[in-house]
C-alpha cells in the first residue's frame, strides 16, 4: 500500500487554485466592464503580480508537460569493494517505464542502452500504464542487450495489467529469487524480491553468498531498513520518481514511500548497504503526464575492485 504525505500536494494545490481564482476575478471583472463600456480601472501592482503568476504558472506546465519529460539524463554511480579483484562489472539500471500507447523515450531508449556497454541491464518495475502499451513496452525492452543477462521485479502497478508482463523482452523475473553469475571467473549475484513479497523475503536472502558481491531489485526504497545486517551490497529502487514534481529547495512533493523524503532520489548508505533511488523514465498513469524539476533516469553502476576505483556520481543529458 503507497504512503502519501498529502499536505505539501494539499498546499500546493492550493496556492495554484488561488492564483487561478484571482486571474478568473481579473478576467471576469474587465470582460464585465467591456460589456458594459465602463472605463476599465488603473493597472496596479495587484494586477502584475496576479498576471505574472498566472503567465509563469502557465510556462511552468508547458515546460513540465512538453519539454523536461523528454530531458532524459544518465547518471553513472562508480562504486568500490573488496570483493572483486581482477574484474569490474557496468550495470545499466531503468526503472518506471509507465508506458502509455504513444511512445515518448521509449524509441530512443535501447540504443542509449545498448550505447552504454552493460554487462548486466535491470528493470525495477511499473511497466505500463496502459495494457494497450505492452507490445511498445516489449519491444523495447527486447531491443537492449547485456552479454551477462537482463532481469526485472513487478511494480505496484504491474499487477493491474492481465498480461505475461515480460514474455518476449529477453528479461528475467526475479520474483523470489537469486541467480549467480561470472565475468572473467569472479561471481556475484543478482537478487530480486517481487513488490507484494515485502519482509517475507527471507528465502530470497538465502540464497545469497556472502562472500560474492550482491544486488538486490527491489521496486520500492521502502525495505531497505529491514535489509540492513544482511548479505546485500547494493539495492536498487525506484517507485518514487523523485517526487515527479518538485521544487527548488524542497524537492519531491510526495514520493508515495513510507520514508516519505527520506530516499526520494538518488544514492544512500544505509548501515553499510548502498541505496539507489532511481528517478524512472516515465510518468505516473494518474494525473496529467508531467515532470518538473525531476528529468527521467538512466543509471550506470560501474563497480570496480577497491583499489581502482572510488565513489563517484555523474550525470549528463542525452
Amino acid at each position: 500500500m503507497p504512503y502519501v504525505n498529502t499536505l505539501p500536494v494539499i498546499l500546493f494545490l492550493a496556492m495554484a487554485g488561488l492564483v487561478v481564482v484571482l486571474e478568473a476575478r481579473l478576467l471576469v471583472r474587465y470582460l464585465l466592464r467591456k460589456l458594459r463600456r465602463q472605463s476599465q480601472p488603473p493597472v496596479r501592482r495587484y494586477h502584475i503580480i496576479v498576471h505574472s503568476l498566472t503567465a509563469l504558472g502557465l510556462l511552468c506546465m508547458l515546460y513540465a508537460a512538453f519539454i523536461e519529460p523528454y530531458r532524459l539524463e544518465i547518471t553513472t554511480v562508480r562504486l568500490e569493494t573488496d570483493k572483486l579483484s581482477g574484474t569490474s562489472l557496468r550495470i545499466v539500471h531503468i526503472s518506471d517505464l509507465h508506458c502509455d500507447p504513444k511512445p515518448r523515450l521509449e524509441p530512443r531508449l535501447p540504443e542509449l542502452v545498448n550505447g552504454l556497454k552493460p554487462d548486466v541491464i535491470v528493470f525495477t518495475g511499473d511497466a505500463l500504464n496502459s495494457a494497450d502499451a505492452h507490445g511498445l513496452f516489449v519491444e523495447t525492452l527486447a531491443a537492449m542487450e547485456a552479454p551477462l543477462g537482463k532481469f526485472a521485479v513487478r511494480g505496484n502497478w504491474d499487477y493491474r495489467f492481465g498480461v505475461n508482463l515480460f514474455e518476449g523482452t529477453g528479461f528475467v523475473e526475479l520474483p523470489l529469487n537469486a541467480v549467480r553469475l561470472e565475468k572473467d571467473g569472479e561471481a556475484f549475484m543478482v537478487c530480486g524480491v517481487d513488490y507484494h513479497s515485502g519482509r517475507v523475503s527471507q528465502r530470497a536472502f538465502n540464497q545469497l553468498d556472502e562472500e560474492t558481491w550482491n544486488v538486490l531489485l527491489y521496486h520500492t526504497p521502502d525495505l531497505i531498513e529491514f535489509l540492513v545486517g544482511k548479505p546485500i551490497d547494493l539495492v536498487l529502487s525506484g517507485h518514487t520518481h523523485g517526487g515527479q514534481i518538485a521544487l527548488p529547495f524542497y524537492g519531491a512533493l510526495t514520493t508515495m514511500s513510507r520514508h516519505g523524503k527520506q530516499y526520494e532520489a538518488g544514492l544512500y548508505d544505509v548501515g553499510g548497504i548502498m541505496l539507489y533511488v532511481n528517478r524512472g523514465i516515465g510518468m505516473s498513469g494518474f494525473g496529467p503526464r508531467i515532470r518538473f524539476f525531476v528529468p527521467p533516469e538512466i543509471t550506470v553502476f560501474d563497480i570496480a575492485p577497491a583499489a581502482k576505483a572510488e565513489t563517484v556520481i555523474e550525470s549528463r543529458q542525452n
